[in-house]
């Protein structure tokens, strides 16, 4: 890589739209089920692209589907058992920072000599633990970081909402 570029970590288009569109789905909880075109309306996006999406959440069993005229989509859990975690593997499937993150060894020709395996895996499980524990119910209210001190007393940030961690 040469000055001035970056690369990031970063999660599908998808899996953004996933996280909307459940997010939408959770704050009308006593409404009636939300049907594609009602959640395209209120995402504004691509009814296709909601489908898709609806689709593989489905399949994934965080929504359940009824059909007929009053048919739609709803929750198939209350939004504070659902993880960030779960929404993100629905579509993109297991999540892993880097090769050696899966349980699928021989992804890379480093494997059998990297010094960092280990701790490439140890950051894999605690951005893990992150995701895990912030729930759909938390994304329907403004997140913010907060600090908080580690054993040796450095300061470590971690996710804060209105629901008490």
């Amino acid at each position: 890589m040469g000055p001035g570029t970056s690369t990031m970590v970063r999660l599908g288009k998808l899996t953004d739209y996933g996280l909307v569109l459940m997010t939408c789905i959770a704050r009308d909880q006593g409404a009636p089920l939300r049907t594609a075109r009602d959640l395209a309306r209120e995402s504004h996006l691509p009814v296709s692209t909601v489908s898709k999406v609806l689709k593989e959440l489905l399949q994934s069993g965080l929504l359940v589907s009824h059909r007929g005229i009053k048919g739609g989509y709803v929750l198939a859990r209350e939004p504070r058992e659902i993880s960030v975690l779960e929404m993100i593997a629905a579509i993109e499937g297991p999540m892993a920072l880097t090769e050696c993150s899966t349980e699928i060894t021989g992804l890379c020709n480093l494997e059998p000599c990297c010094p960092i395996k280990n701790n490439q895996q140890i950051i894999n499980q605690a951005v893990r633990g992150v995701l895990e524990k912030v729930m759909l119910s938390d994304l329907m209210q403004p997140l913010h970081l907060t600090n908080i001190r580690d054993a040796r007393g450095r300061v470590v940030p971690a996710i804060a909402s209105g629901r008490i961690q």
